[in-house]
């Protein structure tokens, strides 16, 4: 992902099977963007969601995740022990 000095364009090169596809993008009003990276980081790495956030015109630096319920992958619901309440 390219973005350009003024931060109103940005471009995406990706692989396909056969070639590289260029996207393009150009804002009217407004800029992009991206997230902020961490000093001497070479790059970042977005999920699909940033991405359509960045190209929706949300600052993604500022957003706040929540913690969220995850299950765990090692419990076996058979070996816990019952507990009278």
């Amino acid at each position: 992902m390219f973005r350009s000095r003024r931060g109103d364009r940005l471009k995406i090169l990706v692989w396909d099977r056969d070639g590289f596809v260029l996207w393009y993008k150009r804002l009217e009003s407004g800029v992009f963007k991206l997230p902020r990276v961490d000093a001497g980081a070479r790059s970042v790495e977005l999920c699909a969601s940033e991405l359509a956030m960045v190209l929706d015109g949300i600052d993604v630096s500022k957003l706040k995740r929540v913690p969220r319920y995850e299950r765990g992958t090692g419990t076996d619901r058979d070996t816990k022990k019952k507990v009278a309440v």
